[in-house]
Order: C-alpha cells, then sequence, then structure tokens
C-alpha cells in the first residue's frame, strides 16, 4: 500500500489530486442529491418488511401455542377417560365390599378419581378459552400482516419507479467517481471517505470562501490560505477537519470578503461649567 502510494504521489501532483477529489465530491454531492429525491422510501420499505417479519413470527407463536393446547387438551381428555374407567371399577367393587374399611377406601378412591375429572375438565375449559384468545389474536395478525403487505408491495412499486428514473445518471456518475479514484492516494482517498461518512452535509473536501472555512465557517488565518494556495501538501481544517481548496483551483468563483464596518469616532464629551 505504501508502494502504490509514493507511486501515486509521483505521477500526479498535490494540485491534480486536490482537482480530482475536489471533482470527486461534486459527483459524490450529486449521488447524495438523487438519493435524498428518493426520501424515505427505502428506510419505510426496510421498516415495513421488518414489521411483516414480526407478524409472521408471532402468527408463528400463535399457531405454536394452539397447537401445543390442543395437546393439552388431548392429553387431559385421556386422563379422563382413564379416570372414568378407574371410577367405574370402583363402582362395581363397593358393590361386592365384604367390610366398611374396604368401602370406605373404595369409596376415597373414586372420589379422588372424579375430583380428578373435575380438575382436568376446568383445566380443558381454561385451555379452549386460551385458544379462543389465541385464534382471535391470530386473525387480527393476520389481517394487519395483509395490510402490511399491501403497503409494502405499493411502496416498493413507488420505489422501483424513482429509481428506475435516477438508475442511468446515478451509475453513469459513478462511473465518473471509479475513474477519479486513481488520481488520488490511497491515504488521502480514505480519509476523505472517512470525513465525508461523518460530516452532517457529506462533504469532505470544501473551499475557502470570505477567509472562512467552506464547512464550519471558522476563520482560517492568512498564513494557513497562502499554504493552501501553494498547492504543497494537502490541508485540513483545524476545526471540522474537512480537507480545504482554494476557490480558483476549485474552478469556482471566490466571494470576496466582507468590507470591515468603519470605526464610529466617539464624540467628544465638553466639560461643563460650574
Amino acid at each position: 500500500m505504501a508502494t502504490e502510494t509514493k507511486k501515486n504521489e509521483r505521477e500526479h501532483s498535490v494540485e491534480e489530486r486536490l482537482k480530482a477529489l475536489y471533482q470527486l465530491q461534486t459527483y459524490l454531492s450529486k449521488i447524495d442529491d438523487i438519493r435524498i429525491q428518493r426520501g424515505e422510501l427505502p428506510n419505510e420499505v426496510k421498516d415495513c418488511e421488518d414489521e411483516i417479519a414480526r407478524y409472521e413470527l408471532r402468527i408463528a407463536k400463535h399457531n405454536e401455542e394452539i397447537g401445543m393446547l390442543n395437546s393439552e387438551i388431548q392429553r387431559l381428555n385421556g386422563e379422563i377417560e382413564q379416570s372414568r374407567i378407574k371410577v367405574s371399577k370402583y363402582d362395581e367393587q363397593i358393590n361386592n365390599v365384604r367390610n366398611n374399611r374396604e368401602y370406605a377406601f373404595l369409596e376415597k378412591e373414586r372420589e379422588f378419581q372424579n375430583l380428578e375429572i373435575e380438575l382436568c375438565e376446568k383445566k380443558i375449559r381454561d385451555a379452549k378459552s386460551r385458544i379462543e384468545s389465541e385464534q382471535e389474536a391470530l386473525a387480527r395478525d393476520k389481517e394487519d400482516l395483509e395490510d402490511h403487505r399491501h403497503i409494502l408491495e405499493q411502496k416498493r412499486k413507488e420505489l422501483e419507479e424513482i429509481i428506475s428514473e435516477t438508475k442511468a445518471e446515478e451509475e453513469q456518475i459513478l462511473k465518473k467517481t471509479k475513474d477519479l479514484e486513481p488520481v488520488i492516494d490511497a491515504y488521502t482517498l480514505a480519509a476523505f471517505k472517512r470525513i465525508r461518512k461523518n460530516a452532517r452535509n457529506g462533504l469532505g473536501i470544501v473551499t475557502v470562501q470570505r477567509d472562512a472555512c467552506g464547512g464550519c465557517f471558522n476563520r482560517i488565518p492568512a498564513q494557513r490560505q497562502l499554504e493552501i494556495r501553494m498547492h504543497k501538501k494537502v490541508i485540513v481544517c483545524e476545526y471540522c477537519g474537512r480537507i480545504m481548496i482554494d476557490a480558483q483551483l476549485a474552478g469556482i468563483e471566490e466571494k470576496p470578503a466582507p468590507a470591515p464596518a468603519p470605526k464610529r469616532r466617539a464624540k467628544k464629551v465638553m466639560p461643563k461649567e460650574l
């Protein structure tokens, strides 16, 4: 990488690299404008896709819960059937008891099995009530899912229409940016991309206008401006970190700095006579 950077520096002067970098910024700003035209549609499409995924997950959970409750009902019905068989068996045995002790034991077992049947029936009613609630929630989520799918289809269609209108222009500009990148050394290009990523307006290189940085508008000392106009090295703003280039090299008309306001002379106050 270091060898490639040195080779690039030999082949292209700082002035050429700065001009290419400013042109690259111009192209990238155009791409930003194109993407701004698409508005929030890409984010809205992504949000809608995420919402659909959440609904699909909720529907899957509803179906899983309903399946588990139905299995539980089936198991409880099996227990009820077993308990009824035991109750029937105890009824037959009670008719043939020989003493009170045996009768009391069988009666207690039969009562226990009847209580088990009642408990299982209560659990079945609760499970059926939960199934009903899950089915209602499932129906609502399915309806909402269909609504979101319809919205997503519309938003995707709108996005595709906008992209189709600007795709050719964006691809053409992107090709120009790829042609420019070899003119710039790898280190400066990486720094430019990092600055652009962190800058609110996406500007990685700015001109000096009216003796101030075109990015943060802080005043640039005269000596610093002279160094920028000499094109001997890449200079960044000490306040915002953006790369700076003089307006003439960037090919734009430099705006003159506003003239300082004239100082007002203080009025001479005559001493009052006593």
